[in-house]
């Protein structure tokens, strides 16, 4: 459980660094965007490089990358919605289908070791 509420975590820093400027900076000049940027980004890897190493001990490096990609599409879509004001359409929910295949196919022989 730690692991995912690091990476929750990470994953709400890294979408604000990824795109957040594009709705408070887009006037400002895109080197303050970048600067910005890494400086938000500075916060998501102080969370996710110590999930990545306390999950490693639980899962294997496909497992935490599946686990990584569903929480970065599950707060991406709340970013969406909340934070920007954009309407989530059906295909948001078809991609939610592949990642729930994905993690099935993934995860079906279980856990490492």
């Amino acid at each position: 459980m730690q692991t995912i509420l690091l990476l929750i975590g990470s994953n709400i820093f890294m979408t604000f660094a990824w795109y957040g400027h594009l709705k408070n900076l887009g006037n400002k000049p895109l080197i303050v965007a970048i600067l910005i940027s890494w400086g938000i980004a500075f916060f998501e890897y102080m969370l996710q490089v110590p999930a990545n190493r306390i999950g490693y001990k639980i899962f294997s490096l496909g497992q935490l990358k599946i686990i990584q990609e569903i929480i970065t599409m599950m707060v991406f879509a709340g970013f969406s919605y909340f934070y920007m004001g954009k309407e989530l359409t059906l295909n948001y929910l078809y991609a939610a289908l592949c990642m729930i295949a994905a993690a099935y196919f993934i995860f079906r022989d279980g856990a490492p070791g």
